[in-house]
């Protein structure tokens, strides 16, 4: 299992939208969807410090996630810029690889 894991910070006046965009029903989980090997998304809300979030994207494979950005390439960087607005402070934590039991 390859796992992404991306760190934001979201003012206060953004948290709702961010949350629909960013969860795991959001508009980020309905492209990655769109393709095979996409598991799902967990949105992570910080109890001891309000805006702070982690998400972590799950695909079965690095390629899996690869192979959806080369064919949504367009997708992408349109939803990328339009979520732009939602955040504060967006840093890529990294990528992760598990072996499930």
């Amino acid at each position: 299992m390859y796992h992404i894991v991306w760190s934001f910070e979201v003012e206060p006046e953004q948290v709702e939208a961010f949350e629909q965009a960013y969860g795991p029903d959001g508009d980020w989980a309905r492209l990655f969807r769109r393709v095979p090997g996409y598991q799902n998304t967990a949105l992570l809300r910080d109890v001891d410090a309000p805006g702070r979030y982690l998400t972590i994207d799950r695909w079965r494979t690095r390629e899996d996630f690869w192979r959806f950005r080369e064919a949504f390439r367009a997708e992408y960087v349109a939803l990328d810029a339009k979520c732009e607005r939602l955040v504060a402070c967006e840093q890529l934590v990294g990528d992760f690889e598990s072996k499930e039991c």
